[in-house]
């Protein structure tokens, strides 16, 4: 029987938490515990982190926070990484809150920019930050989803800039996949926003089959928790026994290759009633490969009501695009493999098939995708099968192996909530992929979040002119990147601390009556490192017999020093030098430790003061203010954001034309995925000069960078300048593209990331706002028009 008691501390908590317990009743499923202490904890006023898996259902309490926003009459911000996740995002609440009260702010597209709920990217909010923007009044939250991005190489320290130098006031809300290490990011969530709240969920809401597809059989990985199959172990012996028979003599041992196609595996996946799936091929041309191969096998997943559904979402996203551009699009093929159920998704295909592709797919009518780790990133595409080809990846340098959370986040698709009762991730095994990679990939559950802050001229400036150089260098002292320094410096101390304890221990034990065995042990020592490096030298021949003469005359005169020396004749010598040679090792192990405590403090202010030093010798800034040239810079948020000013402030962009300047301009944020050595087509000769400009403005700046210690400028570029130029001029896509490698999807993306450079420049130059505003009117046209891209 429950007492009054009881009765009377239930009806407080409900009547404490009841916005809660009102944003609940309006779902048609139960919360998760950790989906209800998270709302519970955002409805206290606390900041709270949500570390949980994929498909967990996190974002239900950033949704949660805009619920209460409107409740209380204030504004909610909800940032995610890419604009295809806001695009995604919008669309949700939009459906959810009313198309009057949400808006979406993406650097290009600005809907509703005044309303109460705005989704943006993350950079978009540093933005206004940085310019103190009006849209910030009366700003309650704001939600960072996918915060474990601040991980990331090249976009990370946005995430840092904003939650250091957001409003005291401002409740953050932040959304993580799992990461071992949550704890510790909690705590300096605490340092920076104020108490924060750490909700921790290992629990998947569909729980994972792990499996190895062997030649044709699908098998568990796993016997038992951590302990591999052995079915898998004996198939794998058998396998790579046959792997080993030369090519030319397996027929006739019976050992022809047995591992299926990719449209086999589909096959085999529909049959066991395990598709939606999907497989993850680490490279762009890997996934067109891969959906070519299930055409030419001639497969079908779809029935005749499936692919009239197919066409009919597949004409509404396309309908817009120009009837001459179908064929340079693929259309063709493209649509033939979607009316089969079959499609690729990766960074290159065009946003219009790719949102259409998501769509089908999360309806159930498309049922095989190839993708790249890209739609592993937050998109809403759950699968009941994902399947990995490979456990390695290429990273833009070399080819490495995924890491344990890479894994988790890819296999983290499988498992539709409310619809599967199971997910399945499935390797597919190959000499170079066994079940050993595989399972401890599948049971590593550490994967920590690592800064990857630093600061950048831009950031500098703007830092600067907000607070000064001072305040400034003592805010960045607060980033994660420093917090995990600091934390790295204790255990260095610590160590050190543990070893200077050892080596007075061993000098004690090592003490002589005749005398002081440690300035004897210095003898000894100096000694032999000349006689090692004389004996190196004799092996080298690398100096003449007078330098051999000076060296063997400083060696006599040591030994010399140590048969005067009281010590030498010392009964326990030989006992003492070992100790003293091992408290010397100590010595020399705590003077690195010292080094990498020195390089580890206050590592992000000494980069700060690196960087304000090559502003000062450039005239950018002048002690604590920022000097004209700063407010140009501090406008110039792209990777070569010196670069590109300096090029601005020598007047090179002036005297261009419209296609002139963004063909110049392109250089600054154009990637060639190539690295061979070829001399890109110049459009026009003051093209032409104005890069050849550009080119000596980058190699001063690097001179001046290598004198500061500062690497930050990317060389420029010039692959896509020709192809800009002629889009800008009215060219069709068609002619644009042909004879380049180029597809549509990066040509669509080049185009949006070089307007949203040529938006920076009309805002840091009143001069050059003209020509920038008629440059991206050109290039907002036919294909690049219709699209809302996802960078």
């Amino acid at each position: 029987m429950t007492t009054p008691a009881a009765k009377y501390a239930a009806a407080m908590k409900r009547t404490k938490h009841r916005v809660t317990e009102d944003f609940i009743s309006e779902f048609e499923f139960p919360f998760d515990q950790f989906q209800i202490d998270a709302c519970h904890a955002v409805e206290s006023g606390h900041g709270v982190l949500v570390a949980a898996p994929t498909g967990a259902g996190k974002t239900v309490v950033g949704e949660f926070a805009a619920y209460l926003a409107l409740r209380n009459g204030k504004k909610c911000f909800y940032t995610t990484p890419i604009k295809a996740l806001s695009n995604q995002k919008f669309q949700e609440f939009v459906a959810r809150f009313g198309e009057d009260r949400v808006g979406l702010l993406t650097g290009d597209t600005n809907i509703n920019s005044e309303a109460d709920i705005l989704v943006m990217t993350t950079e978009v909010l540093r933005n206004m930050l940085y310019s103190n923007s009006n849209t910030l009044t009366n700003l309650g939250s704001v939600v960072m989803d996918e915060v474990h991005y601040l991980a990331d190489k090249f976009r990370g320290a946005v995430w840092e800039e904003v939650l250091i130098h957001l409003m005291e006031s401002v409740q953050v809300i932040s959304l993580s996949a799992t990461v071992s290490n949550a704890e510790e990011f909690g705590e300096w969530l605490g340092e920076v926003r104020g108490q924060t709240d750490v909700i921790l969920s290992e629990h998947r809401p569909i729980p994972l089959y792990q499996h190895v597809l062997i030649n044709s059989s699908l098998i568990d990985l796993f016997s038992q928790p951590g302990k591999i199959n052995p079915e898998i172990l004996a198939l794998e012996r058998e396998a790579m026994r046959k792997v080993r028979i030369p090519r030319h003599r397996r027929e006739q041992w019976g050992a022809e290759e047995s591992r299926l196609s990719r449209a086999e595996i589909i096959e085999k996946l529909n049959r066991e009633n395990l598709l939606p799936a999907i497989t993850f091929i680490f490279s762009r041309m890997g996934c067109d490969a891969a959906v070519k191969q299930c055409l030419t096998a001639g497969l079908k997943l779809t029935n005749t009501e499936e692919r009239a559904e197919i066409l009919a979402t597949a004409s509404k996203y396309t309908m817009s695009l120009p009837e001459e551009d179908l064929e340079v699009l693929g259309y063709s093929e493209w649509i033939t493999a979607l009316e089969r159920g079959i499609a690729a998704h990766h960074a290159g295909l065009l946003p219009s098939f790719k949102n259409a592709v998501e769509d089908l797919f999360q309806r159930g009518l498309v049922k095989a995708v190839f993708a790249t780790e890209t739609l592993a990133l937050g998109i809403n595409m759950p699968a009941r099968t994902v399947v990995l080809e490979k456990l390695t990846k290429w990273n833009g340098e070399a080819h490495v192996p995924i890491t344990p959370g890479e894994y988790t986040q890819l296999t983290g698709r499988a498992g539709r909530r409310g619809i599967d009762i199971e997910g399945n991730a499935v390797v597919q095994w190959s000499p170079t992929v066994d079940s050993a990679t595989a399972a401890g990939l599948a049971s590593t559950r550490t994967y920590p979040l690592r800064s990857s802050f630093t600061p950048t001229y831009n950031m500098a400036i703007n830092l600067i002119a907000r607070f000064g150089r001072e305040r400034a260098h003592g805010s960045l002292e607060s980033s994660f990147a420093q917090f995990q320094a600091d934390r790295a410096v204790v255990g260095l101390v610590k160590q050190i601390r543990k070893n200077e304890s050892a080596r007075l221990e061993l000098i004690e034990s090592a003490k002589c009556h005749l005398g002081d065995f440690e300035s004897y042990a210095k003898l000894r020592s100096e000694t032999k490192e000349l006689e090692k490096l004389l004996s190196k030298r004799d092996g080298r021949r690398t100096f003449d017999n007078r330098q051999r003469a000076h060296m063997e005359s400083q060696i006599d005169g040591l030994r010399r020093a140590m048969r005067n020396h009281a010590c030498h004749s010392c009964n326990d010598r030989e006992t003492h030098a070992r100790l003293a040679e091992r408290a010397d090792r100590i010595l020399r192990e705590s003077e690195g430790l010292r080094a990498r405590v020195e390089n580890r403090t206050h590592v992000i202010a000494k980069t700060f003061d690196r960087i304000c030093d090559v502003l000062t010798h450039l005239g950018y800034i002048e002690g604590e203010k920022p000097l004209p040239q700063g407010k140009i810079l501090a406008k110039i948020y792209a990777e070569s954001d010196l670069l590109l000013t300096e090029t601005i402030r020598a007047g090179i962009l002036d005297n261009l034309s419209a296609p002139e300047l963004l063909a110049v301009a392109s250089s600054m944020i154009f990637q060639s995925r190539s690295r061979e050595d070829y001399a890109p087509k110049m459009p026009h000769q003051n093209v032409a000069s104005a890069l050849a400009e550009i080119t000596r403005i980058w190699a001063k700046l690097e001179e001046v960078e290598n004198e500061f210690d500062v690497k930050t400028q990317k060389e420029p570029d010039f692959g896509f300048a020709y192809i800009s130029y002629r889009w800008a001029q009215g060219n069709s896509l068609t002619s644009v593209l042909k004879g380049t490698d180029m597809s549509v999807g990066d040509f669509v993306r080049s185009t949006k990331q070089l307007m949203d450079l040529l938006m920076q420049i009309a805002g840091a130059s009143e001069q050059l706002r003209p020509v920038c505003r008629e440059g991206i009117k050109r290039l907002d046209r036919g294909v690049v028009s219709y699209m809302v891209d996802d960078i």
